[in-house]
């Protein structure tokens, strides 16, 4: 049975199930979570054994029948929660496991526990800081670019990707001074080589002022934003070349969120409904319809923008895609950084 009471923001989650003779309760409240464990005789005894994440019990009762009653009380920071940002929810996870043998073979039990909370509407995540090392400036901006971890928690710690899973790119635009901005990804090109030529060998990723090709040819798509001034790139990864460096090219442009138009956009495709959706207002996705043929400015203001520098190229690389099943990619080709994986060069070619 689960029960949810809304506090606010705030989701309070109930579940009760009986697995191996055990009732969990779970009370997620605001940055904790209390979890009650109703064990049998038989588990009492190896009470040590019961983790939430790396967590012990904090507190054990015994009743007159030799039952007992595990309790988990912890902050999220604590027992190595996780801790992911879906949309305009803020998710926290973990399991308890009941590990009555050693610490090589598996556990006996394992029942995942989840918290939901409504994201605060002025959420930025922790990693969009000046200091980072991944901004650069231009026109009086500073634009960042980042490989993101699967959680979309901070910066990925390694460059290599399996076939098929999804690599977050990240990107954002600081205003200061300046009026809110929209950030949009124009162009991105996926290339072996961290500059580009004309005549380079190039994959394209978002094309058409806009239009994420790739939500086409695969489940790539945008996520919804935290702020107009950044955006996610969730983009699925793909053929080009597998065990190779590969180098991701996207010119980013910092926009006026109340004038869009069909060259001024995020669009990708949805495969449910058979059509292109824009990503910052669903119900304007007619400005998406040329991303079937052509799309061309109809805004004077675009050329004024422009021409003031409103526009940056960042390189995101070097990235190495490899079968999921593949370790013989050599370990030089694999690099841990406590940064991201970002460099800046010129625009694209024409």
């Amino acid at each position: 049975m689960v029960t949810q009471f809304y506090l606010g923001v705030l989701i309070w989650a109930v579940y009760t199930t009986t697995v191996a003779n055990a009732d969990i309760k779970v009370v997620c409240a605001k940055d904790s979570v209390m979890i009650t464990w109703r064990i049998s005789a038989e588990m009492v005894p190896h009470a040590a054994r019961l983790f939430l994440g790396s967590c012990m019990p904090s507190h054990l009762n015994v009743m007159t029948t030799g039952e007992g009653e595990a309790q988990f009380n912890y902050q999220f920071a604590e027992c190595k929660f996780k801790k992911l940002i879906k949309g305009k929810r803020l998710i926290y996870q973990n399991e308890l496991t009941y590990r009555p043998h050693a610490k090589t073979k598996p556990a006996a039990f394992v029942y995942p526990i989840e918290c939901i909370y409504k994201r605060p509407e002025a959420w930025v995540p922790q990693f969009l800081n000046p200091g980072s090392g991944v901004s650069d400036g231009r026109g009086g901006l500073i634009f960042h670019m980042a490989l993101l971890n699967e959680q979309l928690t901070g910066v990925a710690k390694t460059n290599l990707v399996p076939l098929g899973s999804f690599m977050p790119i990240w990107a954002a635009v600081e205003q200061k001074s300046h009026q809110p901005l929209l950030l949009l990804m124009e162009e991105c090109v996926a290339a072996p080589t961290r500059e580009l030529q004309h005549g380079s060998q190039v994959y394209p990723i978002i094309d058409n002022k806009g239009c994420l090709l790739e939500s086409m040819r695969g489940n790539s798509v945008f996520l919804p934003r935290y702020h107009s001034s950044a955006i996610i790139l969730y983009l699925q990864s793909f053929k080009f070349p597998l065990g190779e460096e590969v180098y991701i090219h996207c010119k980013l442009v910092a926009w006026d969120p109340e004038v869009l138009d069909e060259s001024k956009k995020a669009c990708h495709y949805v495969k449910e409904n058979g059509r292109w959706e824009l990503l910052d207002d669903p119900f304007q996705s007619s400005l998406c319809s040329c991303c079937d043929s052509t799309c061309k400015s109809r805004s004077k203001r675009g050329v004024e923008w422009e021409s003031h520098g409103q526009s940056h190229n960042s390189v995101l690389g070097p990235l190495i895609i490899v079968e999921p099943s593949d370790s013989r990619v050599a370990q030089s080709k694999v690099m841990k950084t406590e940064g991201p994986v970002t460099d800046d060069v010129g625009f694209l070619p024409d």
